[in-house]
């Protein structure tokens, strides 16, 4: 009974580990488990996004985007991911709940097969652009079905850099007269709470596509 009791406690203590989003020593925070998402507006993680391995994999489209319970202002935040061929994803940061859509509110990294882009690549809505805003030199993406390694920096100051495979995608400052001019000159004007908020909640987004998400981190700054 002794053996089984501090099994028990040994297990327990693994399981707080292991799901806790309390920061490690340097910082950083584990967002690979499941009790660290729930589904847009909703209260638990939604079938066909399944966590696997370390990896959060979205196998079918049409359940909904995830969003993070825990609410972060400025951070690093570094993931990796892949997408199935012609796919399309994205991942949104200071998403508030509200009675739009998750990009009604967040602006966006964009997660895609750059193939997928019909006429040619668009440097506004390619992998690593903050959709519609602010697009990418240089297409740093690696061939589908392979892992990309991204990072988004924001700032206390408001100042925002997307990175992609080692290689800066796009920096811009939120708030700033550029970014009110480009939000006003494009489809997010007609969203009034589009990029306003300061503080909210990561989305992974469900654009129909099967992809992939894993080595998920995040850290305060």
């Amino acid at each position: 009974m002794r053996i089984a009791v501090l099994l028990f406690i040994a297990f327990s203590l693994v399981c707080m580990s292991a799901c806790s989003s309390t920061p490690k020593g340097d910082g950083w925070i584990d967002l690979t488990q499941p009790s660290q998402w729930r589904a847009y507006k909703g209260k638990s993680v939604p079938a066909p996004w399944v966590f696997w391995g370390g990896a959060i994999h979205l196998s079918t489209g049409g359940v909904g985007d995830l969003v993070t319970v825990d609410e972060f202002d400025s951070f690093e935040f570094e993931y990796e991911w892949r997408i199935a061929p012609m796919g399309n994803s994205g991942v949104m940061f200071h998403v508030v709940e509200g009675d739009g859509p998750t990009y009604s509110t967040g602006p966006e990294m964009q997660v895609l097969d750059n193939a997928a882009i019909e006429g040619g690549r668009d440097p506004l809505v390619a992998a690593g652009a903050c959709y519609a805003l602010y697009g990418t030199d240089t297409d740093a993406t690696r061939p589908v079905g392979e892992w990309n390694q991204a990072r988004i920096i924001i700032q206390p100051s408001g100042h925002t850099e997307f990175w992609l495979n080692g290689a800066m995608q796009c920096a811009f400052e939120l708030g700033g007269q550029d970014w009110n001019q480009r939000v006003a000159g494009s489809k997010f004007a007609d969203m009034p709470g589009f990029g306003l908020a300061r503080k909210g909640r990561l989305a992974l987004q469900d654009h129909g596509s099967e992809v992939w998400y894993r080595a998920l981190r995040i850290r305060r700054l």
